[in-house]
């Protein structure tokens, strides 16, 4: 699926991916820094072509293909252009996969438009990270220098944290409380992550109101799940979830 089209959303032109097929229609969400040419979107794309599914992938403002600077965006930014694509790309109703921030989006996404996402799948999903994915001394440094720049274990650009998009995290804290989501959950998490413990994936089950989570965990996984049996698990795991739906 060579071609890509663009969405104008909140000033900003989002790239996106479309394969037209049947519903509902999966859409990836990316982790923070990443975008939809990685490897677990494109295994989900390859396999909605095979069974002819409906398949979104997209960048973020400021990700990727779409323009915007990146340290200008925040997590509600994000969200919102999640929306977007839901509102003005998908038919129908949809199936979110969100890894890593995606999951966290997906989830926010998920309460605002529940009569139109119709399951969720998050890998090392990561609500309220900008809570407890930083030290006390980090967060000083983001709040008092703007900007905290760190290195990143999967490329060669640095991890930036602005202090809008942190902002922009607190504000958008779901776990304090139950998550008025009611339809089915997968969660997927490598016991290996040391980005995202496994175990948050358990609290995340257990703060959903809906009756119908599982939790898969992954005794050798790390953070991405991006190995050939990681994506067949994922596969898999959409597959069983969307014939249902």
């Amino acid at each position: 699926m060579d071609r890509i089209d663009y969405l104008e959303a909140g000033g900003c032109h989002l790239a996106f991916r479309h394969r037209a097929g049947r519903g509902p229609t999966l859409v990836f969400l990316p982790g923070y820094m990443s975008d939809m040419e990685g490897g677990k979107a494109g295994a989900l794309d390859t396999w909605a072509a095979r069974e002819g599914r409906a398949m979104l992938r997209f960048d973020y403002a400021g990700c990727g293909l779409s323009n915007g600077a990146f340290e200008e965006q925040t997590l509600a930014r994000w969200r919102d252009d999640v929306l977007a694509m839901v509102d003005e790309v998908v038919e129908g109703p949809a199936v979110l996969v969100g890894s890593s921030m995606g999951g966290w989006l997906m989830l926010l996404a998920a309460l605002l438009r529940p009569e139109q996402i119709k399951a969720l799948v998050g890998i090392a999903a990561a609500p309220d990270f900008t809570s407890w994915g930083f030290s006390e001394e980090q967060k000083m440094t983001i709040l008092g220098e703007g900007r905290l720049v760190e290195d990143s274990p999967y490329g060669e650009a640095p991890y930036v944290t602005t202090r809008a998009f942190w902002e922009s995290g607190e504000a958008l804290r779901l776990m304090h409380a139950p998550i008025a989501i009611d339809c089915p959950v997968r969660l997927l998490h490598g016991q290996q992550d040391e980005d995202v413990p496994w175990t948050w994936s358990l609290e995340i089950a257990r703060q959903l109101r809906s009756a119908d989570v599982q939790t898969l965990l992954v005794k050798d996984g790390d953070h991405r799940l991006s190995r050939e049996s990681d994506l067949a698990l994922l596969t898999g795991t959409v597959a069983a979830l969307m014939e249902r739906l």
